[in-house]
């Protein structure tokens, strides 16, 4: 069982930055392909952005030069890096995994609320 914890939310003013920051529970050497969902209010689940295993990388159109996602696999960690915030990007942000051989996201976090003020 894969265990994912999010951390790295918060509150800040359009234009601004945050971090968030996943761990893995086991090695993630396990799960080939790790990715960041949000949830807008009111709205459906998306796929912000993945990140495979060799650290090949894809974006939601809407988040294309503002956002990367990386990995540090020593320390079990994911990341998304959100610059040039909008409003519109406000969202419960949820990690996700696909652990090998599942190709489905069979793992996620709780969520982390990051509101973005206009």
């Amino acid at each position: 069982q894969v265990q994912l914890v999010e951390s790295g939310g918060g509150l800040v003013q359009t234009g601004g930055s945050l971090r968030l920051s996943c761990v893995v529970s086991r090695s993630i050497f396990s799960a080939n392909v790790m990715g960041w969902y949000r949830q807008p209010p009111g709205k459906q689940r998306e796929l912000v952005a993945s990140i495979s295993g060799g650290g090949s990388t894809n974006y939601a159109d809407s988040v294309k030069g503002r956002f990367t996602i990386s990995r540090d696999n020593a320390k079990s960690t994911v990341y998304l890096q959100m610059n040039s915030l909008k409003p519109e990007d406000t969202a419960v942000y949820y990690c996700a995994a696909k652990v090998f051989p599942s190709t489905s996201w069979g793992s996620w976090g709780q969520g982390t609320q990051v509101t973005v003020s206009s």
